[in-house]
């Protein structure tokens, strides 16, 4: 059997526009979800670093 499943590339992140809700700058999902946590008070971890990191190179939104 002859399996041909597409690979997902993970070596550039996907781009998300949002016009208007981004500023001049890329900003990674990582990074939305941490300044998020931080602001509703949850404080950051190792582990929440890697996550973010890992996050940021999956999805950045863009303007």
């Amino acid at each position: 059997m002859n399996d041909t499943k597409t690979k997902l590339k993970v070596d550039e992140p996907r781009q998300i526009r949002l016009p208007g809700f981004v500023k001049d700058e890329e900003i990674g999902l990582g990074d939305v979800i941490k300044q998020i946590t931080y602001a509703i008070g949850i404080k950051p971890c190792g582990g929440c670093e890697r996550r973010a990191s890992m996050l940021n190179r999956f999805m950045v939104f863009t303007r």
